[in-house]
């Protein structure tokens, strides 16, 4: 869902500008790349959403939700929202 909810924000922000688009595309991965090795990135603990769900901000109005699988050392990223959007 993750990966469809950014395909949706690259459309989105590309049918006023597309070259700007993709780099803001491509932008936001570099920033979700960072939990590969600093899986605690973020903060969780919001009210009213499972303990387990961690989120990260990548930019003023997007935050990408994720969980950190220790077990299985992975960081599963699950959306990608804009900060005014319902959460996961």
């Amino acid at each position: 869902m993750a990966r469809e909810d950014l395909r949706a924000i690259v459309r989105s922000i590309g049918k006023d500008n597309p070259t700007w688009a993709k780099s803001f595309g491509q932008d936001l991965r570099d920033k979700t790349k960072l939990l590969a090795k600093h899986p605690e990135l973020g903060r969780q603990g919001r009210p009213g959403l499972p303990e387990w769900l961690r989120e990260l901000v990548v930019h003023p109005n997007y935050i990408v939700f994720h969980r950190v699988l220790t077990e299985a050392r992975t960081v599963e990223i699950l959306r990608v929202k804009h900060a005014a959007q319902q959460t996961p």
